[in-house]
């Protein structure tokens, strides 16, 4: 007798499947506006397509509404013409907080989590351990280093992309645990007070907020709740990763060099 497919089953892999590249999706959407200074073409896509309302993942916490309220003030009141003044005063904003640290809020993990607050430490070689584990690495860590907050939320968006069940989340859990959130809402918090312009302000806050919720969302639907604060400091003390494994290019957005 030829066992038949449950119908059902195959309904709901194919329902996890959808929500893993939504979020996924959001994720990139979000890399995407730290990568880089925006342009017309990603200004018009943000107010064409209601941004962020449109995100797979509706913020319902507090900071997650505020912050998804107030980016969507930022994308309304955008000019209806995207002229070379407006998009100067936006790239201007996006020097000062990437590329110079005008700011004091750098984009690298090792700034934050360094006792001298030093680029390169070994924040950097434990991120690139985790890209190496899934045989990625950074195109030029000497432009873009592996602990830059893009790459990290690049890779984020990499394994729900590659993921087929709502277990393989576990990945994502601990990376977010042992590195991203560590700093991010640190990092956030001073750009949305520290920035000259409101759109990065409001990308901050909302890349913060939904990285939390985010992370509180893999904790409800695995039953793995989040470590504390001690817990994950005691775990980096101990934990090494040292797998060495064939390397490839991360795909998607990277340095031009």
């Amino acid at each position: 007798m030829n066992q038949q497919a449950d119908p059902n089953h195959e309904t709901n892999k194919t329902q996890v499947r959808s929500f893993l590249q939504a979020i996924a999706d959001d994720v990139l959407m979000l890399t995407r506006l730290h990568a880089r200074e925006p342009d017309s073409a990603l200004l018009e896509l943000l107010v064409d397509y209601e941004f962020p309302h449109t995100m797979a993942l509706n913020l319902v916490s507090d900071e997650g509404k505020e912050a998804s309220q107030f980016m969507r003030q930022v994308v309304e009141t955008m000019p209806a013409e995207f002229d070379d003044e407006y998009l100067d005063t936006l790239a201007a904003d996006f020097a000062d907080i990437y590329l110079n640290h005008s700011l004091q809020a750098s984009p690298l993990e090792s700034v934050w989590i360094d006792e001298e607050n030093l680029t390169c430490q070994d924040s950097m070689f434990q991120v690139r351990a985790w890209y190496e584990s899934y045989g990625l690495q950074a195109e030029n860590w000497r432009v873009r280093p592996d602990d830059d907050l893009v790459l990290q939320l690049q890779f984020i968006a990499h394994l729900f992309s590659i993921s087929d069940s709502i277990e393989e989340l576990e990945d994502v859990a601990r990376f977010m645990d042992e590195h991203l959130l560590r700093w991010l809402g640190q990092f956030s918090s001073r750009v949305a007070h520290r920035s000259a312009t409101p759109y990065y302000s409001g990308i901050a806050l909302l890349t913060g907020a939904y990285c939390e919720e985010l992370r509180d969302l893999i904790a409800t639907i695995t039953n793995l709740p989040r470590p504390s604060a001690e817990e994950i400091d005691e775990r980096m003390k101990r934990d090494t990763m040292s797998q060495e494994v064939t390397l490839s290019y991360m795909p998607g957005i990277g340095p031009a060099v």
